[in-house]
């Protein structure tokens, strides 16, 4: 923060210069520098052309808003906060360096010369910060850079020209342009844009700017960005007298410079604070204010901060009518103002103490020291003050009976007054106006927040509601898939019941129920289409023999072989099943006897190949068949397989390895045996 904003005849935002010398000192330093030599006429033009563009109190000036990540650099960026003097000295050292070492390239020069820049700045410098951030600029030209955006910053930050700050403006808003909105490269190009445009004394543009910055340094990382802003922004609240909002952010930097222990950066914050005070007319919490501020200015020595806390202070007590201990303070500042020649706050002080003389009853010495002030018309003074000069004046000639003069002064602050009130007016207008549109955009920006984090929730219901249907779609289909599992797997096992129980488990051959089933489903189909139906019963010869000799695995072996042979002598049509131990049912749907021998000799004569092992020697495996067909002996099931069986046992008894038929003298198979027995 320039010292400068102390003094109330100082113009805006630093534009003003001290007309007689130049005394600024920002944060962490106070430097005095050489006269301005300028003739009185070229002097007194400048004057009137700056003070015209004045506004109230000057602009601050900021270290780096970028930090860099080189450690060497860091530190000299810090250096420049606490003494910019020892700063531009190791910044020279360093170029000196690099310069003897032959590697002074871009990408090391460029950081020292933002630091120079700064440096320079902070030291009021202008000409010399401008010219340190050029050479820096026509190193590091990518606009993406941290270090190019920090030099731009510098240069803009150095400009007080209106040529030059609409220039600044311009290189500003592009380099913006070029950063990710948001990014912190981004925010501190808005600080210096709205510090510019305090500067140029558009309140309404900066207000907008720096609102706008201060919003964005609102996240974790931006702490320095957001107190930047908070600083120019409390300025521009107060010179459009919105007090509580500038007191605010005023607090805002108290803090931040109590935690680092800024005693020289505190004392302004505090002096600033002072001054918003005043404004609203809290005169003792402003003389508080003004008493810690030189406090602190006492601890670093800062003697220009003594005597604009004396010249407050004085001012305040001024307006609570404590005249003797106003002139005491006014008389302190004037002696230190008087030896640093700080023409400006000379004559402010003068009109403060031109003031106590004439509430104290010495008209012609304030008369005397109001003509001292106002020498020059006025024109090197803030317009906002020579209104109030002139008021004085004309009270003090009034008291002293001169009232031509005293009309004249009255007449002119009567015009200066409405002057600067249609100015206040118009600026405090076009502030509101920018606030309002700046209020509007942060609500539109807040809805939109809102509609978008409304329509994120939607998205994200959504998406929920889509995996739980995902997931409930899955589970249906693993439940179907399970339900399908199941009922294939209860089929198989059904069909493998079904098989167990229908099928025989040596021969694989339908069992003695099964062939039962299959058999009087034939001869109802045969029926039906009165076709005759031939069954055999079959029987193997000599197989307890076999079993005895050979072993019961031979005897397996036998039957499996057996059922083999059988399925291939066999038609498609025609039923091989067990009918139990070593006896078999052949069913032979649409099969008349003569058919039916040709099959059983076939298979009679592939009986004969089934080999048994040298046990069985002088053995030799056949069968022996009784057969028993429906279209000769009625249409019973049971007494086919009655006559089959018989004839059966006819073979057995004529010899075995024989196929016998059935006939009528056939009724049973008792019959057959008594017959065979007499």
């Amino acid at each position: 923060m320039e010292r400068a904003d102390r003094g109330v005849g100082l113009g805006p935002p630093a534009q003003v210069k001290n007309r007689d010398i130049r005394w600024r000192t920002r944060r962490g330093n106070h430097v005095v520098l050489a006269h301005m030599c300028i003739t009185k006429a070229a002097g007194w033009l400048l004057a009137l052309a700056l003070a015209c563009a004045s506004a109230l109190g000057s602009a601050p000036a900021y270290a780096s808003c970028f930090k860099s990540t080189d450690p060497a650099i860091r530190e000299l960026q810090n250096l420049v906060d606490r003494d910019a003097t020892k700063a531009l000295q190791q910044v020279r050292e360093r170029m000196d360096a690099l310069a003897l070492s032959g590697h002074a390239g871009a990408g090391l020069l460029a950081p020292l010369y933002a630091v120079q820049a700064r440096a320079y700045g902070i030291l009021e410098l202008d000409a010399e910060a401008r010219t340190a951030a050029t050479k820096g600029l026509e190193l590091a030209k990518l606009s993406g850079d941290p270090v190019h955006v920090e030099l731009l910053s510098a240069y803009a930050e150095n400009v007080y020209d209106a040529a030059g700050m609409a220039a600044a403006i311009k290189s500003v808003e592009a380099a913006r342009a070029a950063q990710t909105p948001g990014s912190l490269a981004g925010t501190c190009l808005l600080i210096t844009q709205g510090l510019v445009e305090y500067r140029q004394d558009r309140p309404d543009l900066a207000i907008a700017s720096l609102t706008q910055a201060y919003r964005a340094a609102t996240r974790s990382g931006y702490a320095e960005p957001r107190i930047m802003a908070a600083e120019v922004l409390s300025n521009v609240m107060r010179i459009t007298g919105d007090y509580v909002q500038a007191l605010a952010l005023n607090q805002e930097v108290i803090d931040w410079d109590t935690r680092r222990g800024a005693t020289l950066s505190l004392s302004v914050s505090r002096f600033l604070r002072g001054k918003i005070l005043n404004l609203m007319g809290r005169f003792d919490a402003a003389i508080e204010e003004f008493s810690q501020a030189r406090s602190l200015s006492v601890q670093v020595d800062d003697t220009q901060g003594i005597a604009y806390a004396d010249l407050f202070v004085c001012s305040a007590r001024i307006e609570l009518g404590q005249f003797d201990l106003a002139q005491s303070t006014c008389d302190d500042a004037l002696r230190v103002f008087s030896a640093s020649n700080s023409a400006d706050q000379m004559k402010e002080t003068g009109g403060l103490l031109a003031r106590i003389d004439l509430a104290q009853g010495r008209a012609r010495d304030a008369l005397n020291k109001l003509n001292e002030v106002l020498d020059r018309g006025g024109a090197d003074l803030l317009p906002s003050r020579v209104a109030a000069l002139y008021q004085t004046r004309s009270r003090a000639n009034a008291a002293l009976h001169n009232y031509r003069d005293a009309y004249a002064d009255l007449a002119e602050y009567a015009r200066r007054y409405a002057a600067a009130n249609d100015a206040e007016q118009a600026k405090t207008a076009a502030a509101m106006r920018a606030r309002f549109e700046t209020d509007r955009e942060i609500e539109r920006n807040a809805l939109l927040v809102r509609e978008l984090r409304v329509a994120r929730e939607q998205a994200q219901r959504q998406e929920l509601q889509l995996r739980w249907d995902a997931v409930a779609v899955a589970c249906g289909v693993a439940v179907i898939a399970l339900l399908i599992y199941f009922l294939v797997a209860n089929r198989r096992y059904r069909q493998q019941l079904v098989k167990l129980a229908s099928q025989d488990g040596l021969t694989g051959l339908p069992n003695r129920r099964r062939t039962a089933e299959l058999a009087s489903a034939a001869l109802a189909e045969a029926n039906a289409a009165q076709q005759p139906l031939t069954i055999a019963i079959i029987d193997m010869d000599h197989f307890k023999i076999i079993n005895d000799r050979c072993g019961h695995a031979t005897g397996d072996f036998v039957l499996t072989e057996f059922a083999r042979v059988g399925r291939e002598a066999l038609r498609a049509t025609d039923v091989l099943g067990r009918w139990g131990g070593e006896e078999f049912l052949l069913i032979m749907p649409e099969t008349t006897l003569e058919v039916a021998l040709a099959n059983l000799e076939r298979m009679r004569t592939l009986v004969f190949g089934i080999r048994l092992p040298s046990s069985g020697a002088g053995l030799r495996v056949s069968v022996s068949a009784g057969l028993s067909t429906s279209t000769r002996h009625g249409r019973s099931l049971d007494e086919m397989i009655a006559r089959a069986d018989a004839a059966l046992y006819v073979a057995k008894n004529e010899g075995r390895d024989l196929v016998r038929v059935a006939d009528d003298g056939y009724l049973s198979t008792t019959s057959i045996r008594r017959t065979i027995r007499q």
